[in-house]
């Protein structure tokens, strides 16, 4: 009996493992067509493995043949399941699905952290593209807005700018997607495009006009554009941002996130948007006052029709040969932001802390700027393999900062081509000239500059040496040239008067000239005070003062003014307050006494809205009769905020302290106090790269001359350092704004 209970007992185990053995040969890959949750052959529960948040450029980490991390293909009967008229059934297999909305999905979302563990299907319209190379959109239906992180086609093989036609803003689509809260944002995640319904675009209140006519409609015209997509712009996160449009007849910036989401280089498209001259919100009244009309622009661009190739060239025959030199001296009252100039240029890669500053510098390796950058540089890494080298380079002035103090145009490199080019060596003599020798010269001068001028001009980059340089003048009774024995000349103001003075150079056989013309005038006769009587002057005061210009302030435009009696700061307008001159100049200034306004401290004494009256020139040091010698690091670290000190100069010795990480740099001086504790003192700058002139004595310690200052009213003053001072008495400056 008991082996007969044994025997059935055996007998059920194996018809058990059987039955297991055959559903498991059944079922070697569950299907859920459906998605309910339950395999369709053997009905046991199936669950789907959601994707990890997307860090890889397919969204399923490193899996290159589409659906999840696991590598399963999306559960449809079909790899390509597509609705292209969106009537609720595949075009392929003929399967139906059900869509949600835009409340239900949020709903779904749940709460942070949370992922659902099935795919939906999600109907609405796209209210923004954010992102073109990934599908990165927003949208939205009557119950409410998504955000959806990428987008890809049907079966995950390809990105959402591979798919080829691809859904613009106003068009209906429908997702299939998985949902999450992602540290408290809810949004679509994976999406997998089934279909969507091209919505046009009203354009019936467009002008279709060219680019050129564009650039010169009125502000607010609404205006239809065709061209080809020369260059993207990206804001902060490499979002796109915009685009130059180019057509036969000019080049123009289109502005918009949509619109720069929604093409890519090459694309020939056809674009609506507003005629717009941007200028930054907070930078309007000082662009007014430098005559600066903003970035002539398409604005809130919708891009209509794109043909989705980029192979598309754009016409060049339009474009005007210029310089990086002559594009930057352009006058800011002229419009020709979004104008592409083609150039010849040294890129030049400079690596910062947290950011990389990509250089288009003219042929005399100097004269230049940087691009204009929102990602830190991230967005011009396709300008890597052109470091070092002289290019071709189609670039453009795409807008200009506007500051108190003036206007500094911004550039944007449209393309970049190596054509291995080299210097013709019979272009020297020009060269010397434009590029060396009549920069010497100012247009005005009111006092006799005794000014020293270059007798020869070489270059190790162009490959050429000793182009002899020559001077004349038309009128010898206003301005006379003698050599300075040493190869050189000097220039003397000696009358009254207009003179031309004539730039010769020679080299190799070939000769050039330019004239400058320039003017000598008598010095104006001013009544005017010592620095003390100045620090003295009431705030508000108007003062008119005579001094010798010091070194720079940081982190500010303007400089010190020293003489037998004080020292004080003095700012005003960058452009007119340092042109023309140098450290050690003898100035009559004239500007407003004034004090920020401080809670905390008594705040920073200095000359506001300056205006050099005259410049008597010349190579003054300046006095240091009232720097105070006496007092060490550690008491100037001590001072009270509460008293005045902005006026005073101290000589200390310290430990240059250079700081930072991947994000910033800081520097610091550094001193043992009485009590043997290392402590540091803070300079007044917004970087260390401010004081660059002090990073070759980091570690080192040396005698400097700081001055005392609080601009933004701390409960400590911080350390403007002027100069080290040299063992031999020789001092290396502060010339931050002199060199900029």
């Amino acid at each position: 009996m008991k082996n007969s209970k044994l025997l059935l007992l055996l007998l059920v185990v194996a018809v058990a493992l059987l039955g297991l053995i055959a559903c498991t040969s059944a079922c070697e890959e569950h299907t859920d067509a459906d998605n309910n949750g339950t395999c369709d052959n053997c009905g046991e529960p199936v669950e789907s493995t959601p994707d990890e948040k997307p860090g890889d450029d397919n969204n399923d980490n490193g899996n290159t043949e589409g659906g999840d991390d696991n590598g399963n293909k999306p559960q449809t009967p079909c790899e390509t399941h597509v609705d292209a008229t969106l009537d609720g059934t595949c075009d392929t297999c003929g399967e139906s699905y059900t869509t949600i909305t835009v409340a239900e999905a949020l709903e779904l979302c749940g709460a942070e952290g949370n992922i659902t563990t099935k795919r939906y299907y999600v109907r609405a319209t796209v209210s923004t593209i954010k992102n073109g190379n990934f599908g990165e959109m927003y949208i939205s239906d009557s119950t409410g807005e998504i955000y959806v992180y990428g987008t890809y086609s049907f079966d995950g093989e390809l990105q959402f700018p591979a798919i080829g036609n691809t859904p613009v803003k106003g068009d209906e689509v429908v997702l299939h997607c998985i949902l999450q809260n992602y540290n408290g944002t809810k949004e679509v995640k994976n999406a997998r495009l089934v279909g969507y319904k091209h919505v046009e675009a009203d354009v019936s209140g467009y002008t279709a006009m060219t680019v050129a006519a564009a650039r010169e409609a009125a502000d607010g015209t609404l205006i239809k554009l065709e061209g080809v997509v020369a260059r993207i712009t990206y804001a902060n996160g490499k979002v796109p941002s915009g685009f130059i449009l180019v057509d036969d007849t000019q080049s123009i910036y289109v502005y918009g996130l949509d619109a720069g989401g929604a093409v890519s280089i090459g694309n020939k498209v056809t674009v609506v948007g507003t005629k717009d001259y941007w200028i930054l919100d907070t930078e309007v009244s000082n662009a007014e006052k430098f005559g600066y009309l903003g970035c002539n622009q398409l604005s809130d661009a919708i891009v209509v029709e794109n043909d989705k190739k980029t192979d598309n060239a754009y016409n060049k025959s339009w474009i005007t040969e210029s310089t990086v030199k002559e594009m930057l001296a352009t006058p800011f009252t002229e419009d020709v932001t979004s104008t592409i100039f083609k150039v010849t240029a040294l890129v030049k890669k400079a690596v910062g802390t947290g950011f990389t500053n990509y250089y288009f510098n003219d042929i005399d390796g100097v004269t230049g700027s940087y691009t204009y950058t929102q990602c830190s540089g991230g967005d011009f890494t396709w300008l890597d393999q052109y470091d070092g080298k002289f290019c071709t380079v189609y670039l453009t002035l795409l807008n200009a900062k506007s500051t108190a103090t003036g206007c500094n145009w911004r550039l944007l490199p449209v393309e970049v081509i190596d054509e291995g080019y080299r210097f013709n060596t019979n272009d020297a003599a020009k060269y010397a000239v434009k590029y060396h020798g009549v920069d010497q010269f100012l247009a005005k001068y009111m006092a006799d500059p005794a000014l020293t001028l270059i007798g020869s001009v070489s270059s190790e980059l162009l490959g050429f040496e000793n182009a002899l340089l020559t001077y004349t003048s038309s009128n010898t009774s206003v301005i006379t040239i003698t050599s300075d024995g040493n190869g050189g000349y000097v220039m003397n103001c000696v009358g009254v008067g207009t003179a031309t003075v004539t730039v010769t150079a020679t080299y190799g056989g070939n000769t050039y000239s330019e004239d400058v013309t320039i003017t000598c005038e008598l010095p104006a006769q001013y009544d005017s005070i010592n620095v003390s009587e100045a620090i003295a002057s009431a705030h508000g005061t108007v003062v008119t003062v005579k001094g010798i210009v010091g070194p720079s302030l940081v982190n500010k435009d303007g400089f010190y003014l020293i003489d037998e009696s004080g020292v004080i700061a003095v700012t005003g307008p960058k452009a007119a307050l340092f042109e023309g001159l140098s450290i050690g100049n003898e100035v009559i200034l004239r500007g407003t006494r004034s004090n920020t306004t401080a809670t905390q401290s008594v705040g920073q004494i200095y000359i506001a809205n300056t205006e050099i009256l005259t410049n008597d020139y010349g190579k003054h040091d300046y006095s240091t009769a009232t720097f105070i010698t006496d007092k060490t690091a550690e008491d100037f670290y001590n001072l009270d905020p509460m008293t005045a000190q902005s006026t005073n100069v101290y000589v200390i010795r310290a430990t240059v302290l250079v700081e930072g990480n991947g994000y910033y740099t800081n520097i610091k001086l550094s001193f043992v106090d009485s009590k043997g504790a290392t402590v540091k003192l803070s300079l007044y700058c917004s970087s260390a790269d401010q004081y660059s002139w002090l990073k070759a004595y980091a570690g080192q310690e040396v005698t400097l001359e700081v001055a005392a200052c609080n601009w933004n009213d701390k409960t400590y003053y911080a350390g403007c350092a002027l100069a080290i001072v040299h063992e031999d008495g020789t001092k290396t400056y502060n010339t931050l704004n002199f060199d900029n």
